[in-house]
């Protein structure tokens, strides 16, 4: 049976070529990549799901990729009103020219996001990063995006070094942090205390269930509780076709209310 009334804040379009990932064979793990809108719709379509934030895939260490599916995300979201699009974008100097490109398309009707990886290069302290960064925060601040930041343990996208963009830009520019912290150490991290402490400070941060482990919902769920406060902060988010649209997170997230 199909579920009914989903917001899906982060999933993604395109296909991505085979890639021989972690030294081993060319794969592609992203077995139900779509590469068409009308692919895309069908999805929806049969999930029931009433909206949804499409993003460019990505994985491949070839930004060309990635920002080859801007375009076409805007398109999805000229085609059907359930769709927004997200825009990828990089703070890295060798991709300035891509990402101006990318932010000129940040006005166009249904753009509501940008997002941004440090998994293909960059960390988000490096002064080399910082006009990159302050570019792509300044043009979210100038059309109410949201900015889109991956968190996963360990180098340049755990949520010690993502936490740092939250810190810097989250007062006037909302920060959706992906994953929420990506595994084990992110969770704890996130949920003992620096999630809240954002929100008490009022960064405009926010985040999603995908990718986390099975006591991370029950503890947060606990917390919010206790505090009061983070119940408007969590997203649902499918991150198709990485992620598992019809499992235990997605039943956690309909069971408190976080759509």
């Amino acid at each position: 049976m199909a579920d009914r009334g989903v917001h899906d804040a982060h999933r993604h379009i395109g296909v991505m070529p085979a890639y021989p990932f972690y030294g081993g064979p060319a794969v592609r793990p992203d077995i139900s990549a779509r590469a068409t809108i009308d692919e895309l719709i069908s999805d929806l379509d049969a999930e029931g799901t009433e909206r949804a934030l499409v993003i460019p895939n990505y994985g491949v260490p070839d930004p060309d990729i990635a920002f080859s599916f801007n375009e076409l995300c805007v398109e999805a979201a000229g085609r059907d009103d359930r769709i927004r699009a997200g825009l990828w974008v990089s703070p890295l100097a060798r991709d300035a020219e891509r990402t101006a490109a990318a932010l000129a398309l940040a006005g166009e009707p249904g753009v509501r996001a940008l997002k941004l990886s440090f998994l293909l290069g960059g960390r988000p302290d490096d002064p080399a990063c910082r006009a990159g960064l302050d570019r792509i925060f300044a043009v979210a601040r100038e059309h109410g995006l949201v900015v889109h930041v991956h968190t996963s343990p360990g180098a340049a996208s755990d949520i010690d070094e993502v936490g740092n963009l939250v810190d810097t830009y989250g007062d006037d520019v909302a920060v959706h942090l992906v994953h929420f912290g990506g595994g084990m150490s992110g969770h704890i991290k996130l949920v003992s205390h620096r999630f809240f402490d954002w929100i008490e400070a009022g960064k405009r941060v926010y985040t999603d269930l995908s990718w986390s482990i099975g006591f991370a919902p029950r503890w947060l769920a606990q917390e919010i509780d206790r505090r009061g406060i983070g119940h408007d902060r969590i997203l649902f988010a499918s991150d198709q076709p990485w992620g598992e649209p019809r499992g235990r997170v997605r039943a956690a997230a309909r069971r408190h209310g976080w759509r």
